[in-house]
């Protein structure tokens, strides 16, 4: 799938990857490497930026990591 990303997308991806590694304690190598293998990058967390961005930290990381749950890409 091609996605367009512009600053405000790509300084997004960067911040879920950095406080989903923190809070997994992963390195965030890893974490993007789950994320885009699972298609979670760009089928969920790039196109519905405009949504998840109002999320509060805490209710995003839930989010992201019961949606990797789901996708089996976190156990």
């Amino acid at each position: 799938m091609y996605c367009i990303m512009d600053t405000n997308n790509i300084d997004f991806v960067t911040y879920c990857i950095g406080n989903l590694a923190r809070r997994l304690n992963l390195t965030q190598l890893d974490v993007y490497t789950r994320l885009k293998t699972s298609g979670i990058l760009t089928e969920y967390i790039v196109p519905s930026y405009d949504v998840l961005h109002t999320f509060s930290k805490e209710y995003l990381m839930e989010d992201l990591m019961d949606y990797m749950k789901e996708k089996g890409v976190l156990s």
